[in-house]
């Protein structure tokens, strides 16, 4: 069966400048959907709304046909990564696995060749890729239905771009997941749908073309 997640009629402003306005976009069971848009569009803040960890002047947020006004109370539906490192640095990977995970689901979550090589250091000895890999896994690796990742590619080598982008269409067979990055690149490599922040509003894109007719990116960037 499909989960569906529903996002509709967002509204949210900063001193009285209005960031989004009538929002809209819909993720479902096997959706990778990639959200663009230049700095300071609110791609950040439209998924802090949707997870309800920031309030908006208005929002509908709906999962499975119930509405969820602070989702994030919900672990099993949906889980958040943000931009910045939330895992403590003090403590040791396998420790960090042990109390992110159910138990009965730790074994499998090590069959994963480049978790065996660090889950016996610190999380502070790891590398920002390394770490941001753990970070990302640890996410998609959870029970929860949809998965929101916000900057996901962050300050991270080549080659750990294409391990991470190797997990997010692993996982996207089980969940729905919504992703922003600044890194367009990366972000089109992995979705299957593409909505642009434009105007302070989204608009679902028919293809990666759009994003040159619409002016967010130039002839040959592509």
């Amino acid at each position: 069966m499909k989960n569906i997640l529903e996002v509709d009629s967002i509204e949210k402003s900063y001193d009285f400048k209005i960031i989004l306005s009538d929002v809209y976009l819909k993720c479902e069971t096997g959706d990778i959907i990639g959200i663009l848009g230049r700095n300071g569009t609110g791609k950040s803040t439209l998924l802090k709304i949707i997870y309800g960890i920031l309030p908006a002047e208005h929002k509908f947020v709906r999962i499975n046909y119930q509405i969820r006004r602070k989702a994030y109370k919900y672990k099993n539906e949906i889980s958040y990564l943000p931009q910045d490192n939330f895992i403590p640095k003090n403590f040791k990977v396998s420790k960090v696995i042990s109390l992110f995970l159910n138990k009965n689901s730790i074994t499998t979550f090590y069959e994963d060749v480049f978790i065996q090589q660090i889950y016996n250091q610190k999380v502070n000895q790891l590398s920002g890729g390394e770490l941001r890999y753990l970070e990302i896994k640890l996410i998609l690796f959870s029970e929860s239905k949809f998965v929101l990742l916000d900057e996901p590619y962050n300050g991270i080598s080549p080659i750990m771009m294409n391990s991470i982008n190797d997990l997010i269409l692993k996982y996207s067979k089980y969940k729905g997941i919504i992703l922003t990055d600044h890194n367009y690149n990366n972000v089109l490599k992995v979705a299957n749908q593409l909505y642009l922040i434009n105007d302070c509003s989204t608009k679902k894109l028919k293809n990666k073309q759009e994003l040159i007719h619409l002016g967010y990116l130039k002839e040959g960037m592509l």
